[in-house]
This record gives structure tokens, sequence and C-alpha cells, in this order.
């Protein structure tokens, strides 16, 4: 017998120009108390827009995220509760996103997602990467409600910030590589509707590099898109399973041992090269190439991190979830499979 696999998704996903306007829109009338989550500039940017929109129909209340740490995260659910909103909309990067979908979880809000970014994956997901917590991965919060990726706002976010996203995406790569792995040795559930979902997001970028690189509305939307599908294969196969694997490992073990030197989709990125070759994919150099092509950083030297940081990451990623079994298997990598790795592949 099967076990019961319940799938919630976004209900609305609305992509294009201006459509930060339509908020109003996407907020079922019942919720007439709204909480907005934000940043101090991102409110400057966005935010006063979304709560203007809002503002003659509804009541609304603003609060400004200083990081995404779960001791913040909890005090403005307290508040949340304590002004009883029936909607929580995050409007921002990660951080804002990620608050306020932990936020809507423990006031029992829906909860609308804004992202002025497309640094990651999680505008989509139910998952919110929050500090604090012991130890830097994801955890389980809410599936948003809505979506409004405005192609408009989000093309005018820093460069670094676009080419993060496509990094992240990249490593759905891997990820769905480990997935299938762990389900093969460990008899773990293996959704393939929803690996393919990710591939299928890792793969268009990587057609459209070109215009995702150039800045353009068009190549935004292509992205926004993607990291959209990506956020909605993780809801369909119930875990972040399909997007995140031995890259997203390296990454988060480099946020112990070098932290705040890269962006998430950055070290993802150069943790794709490494991983797709511990698998025996040939793809990728030709990973490698586009990466370096778009501007995303390849070797160690233009990620701002020591070769020696990159090689201690390598042998303790493994030990960061240990109950998600990848290509990095249970023992890890040693410190002579660690360098040979960065070494064959350019890395270091």
């Amino acid at each position: 017998m099967q076990s019961v696999h319940e799938i919630t998704l976004p209900l609305k996903v609305i992509v294009g120009h201006g459509v930060i306007d339509k908020v109003s829109e996407i907020i079922p009338p019942s919720a007439r108390k709204v909480g907005i989550i934000t940043g101090e500039l991102t409110y400057e940017l966005s935010g006063r827009r979304v709560e203007e929109a809002l503002a003659p129909e509804r009541k609304v209340v603003v609060w400004k995220a200083p990081n995404a740490i779960v001791d913040t995260a909890k005090e403005i659910a307290r508040k949340a509760r304590e002004e009883r909103v029936e909607a929580v909309i995050g409007v921002g990067g990660g951080k804002a996103i990620d608050v306020a979908k932990y936020v809507a979880k423990e006031s029992g809000s829906l909860m609308i997602s804004i992202p002025t970014t497309p640094s990651h994956d999680g505008i989509a997901s139910p998952f919110a990467s929050l500090k604090g917590t012991g130890r830097p991965t994801s955890i389980y919060t809410k599936t948003p409600y809505g979506v409004i990726a405005d192609v408009e706002v989000i093309a005018k976010a820093p460069r670094r910030l676009i080419m993060a996203g496509f990094g992240d995406l990249v490593g759905k790569l891997v990820a769905v590589k480990d997935w299938a792995l762990a389900h093969r040795l460990r008899g773990e559930y293996y959704g393939e509707y929803a690996a393919q979902l990710a591939l299928m997001s890792a793969k268009h970028v990587l057609k459209y590099h070109e215009l995702i690189a150039s800045g353009s509305v068009e190549g935004v939307r292509i992205l926004v898109e993607a990291l959209v599908s990506s956020g909605v294969a993780m809801c369909i196969a119930g875990s972040s399973r399909p997007a995140s694997g031995s890259e997203h490992l390296f990454s988060h073990a480099l946020d112990i041992v070098a932290p705040g030197r890269a962006l998430h989709g950055e070290q993802i990125a150069l943790g794709t090269i490494m991983m797709l070759y511990l698998h025996g994919d040939s793809s990728w150099r030709r990973v490698r190439r586009i990466l370096k092509k778009v501007g995303l950083p390849t070797n160690a030297y233009e990620i701002g991190i020591e070769p020696e940081k990159i090689i201690e990451a390598l042998t303790i990623a493994h030990t960061i979830r240990p109950e998600r079994y990848t290509i990095l298997g249970e023992k890890g990598l040693t410190r002579e499979a660690a360098y040979r790795l960065a070494k064959e592949t350019g890395v270091i």
C-alpha cells in the first residue's frame, strides 16, 4: 500500500511588466488585514509601492526584517499573530521571502511571494533558509498562495544577483542525480515528474544563457519562470530533494568555513562543476564553460575563497545533512580526494 503523498502548489503565479501593482487582485477579498515583510532598502524600492497598492482597501502593517535569523522571524510572527493578519507578503530577496514564509506558517496566514531579485529558487517553494536553527539547511514552512514576479522590477536588480539565480538553477543537474542515487542505493522516495521538472529548469536556462546574461527583461523572464518551476518541483516532491543535493551541501559547508564571501548561487555554481565530475558526468566541462561565459565564478580565486577552504568544505560537506544521501557518500571525501577533485576540475 502506497503512503499518502500530498501536494500543495501556488494557486496563482503572475509574471510580467508592472504586475507588482496587481497585488490586491491576488489576495482573496476575505483577507482584510495584511502584513508586509521587507527590508529597509527594498521598502523604498518596491515595498512602499505594494503598501500603496493595498492601502485603499485593506489594513496594512509593515515589518522590516534586518536579517533571516530564526529569532527575527519568531518576533515578527508574534506580532503578526497579535495583529491577526490574514495574509503575509514577502517583498524583496531571499531573506524577506524566507522570513515571510515562516511568519505565514506560524500565524496561519496566506503567503504571497513578491521577489525583487532572482537570486534563488525559494520564491515559489515551501522551504525557507533561516539562520540560527543550529545547522545551515532549509526548513519546511508554507507554500506561497501566490507569486508576483514583476520582470521590470527584477531586471533592475544587480547583475550579480541575477546570475546567482542562474547558478542556483544549474545545480539541479546534480541534485536530481543525487536524488536518483539515494533512491537506487537507499530506497528513498523518488518522484520522476518532480525530478524532470527540476532538470528542465536547469536545461532551459543553460539553453538561453546568452539572453539571461544580457540582463534583458526577456532574459530575466526566462530565469524567473525557471526559478518558479524549480520551486514547484519541490512542492510536488514534498521535499527540497529535486533542487538540493551535494552541490548545496558544499555551499552550506562553505558558509561554515568561509562565511559571507560569496553568494549562495555562486557557491552552487562552483559545487555543480565538481559534483558533476564526481558523478562521472562529462557535461561538467560544458557547464563550466557556460558558467565562465556568463561571468559566474569557476575557481577559488574568482569566488574570493582560499583553495584550502574549498578543500575543507569538500571534506565536511557530507556531515551537513547526514540523512541526505548524495554522491559524497556516508564518509565523505578524504583531503587527498578533495584536493584531486578540485584540481582536476580547475577549481583550485
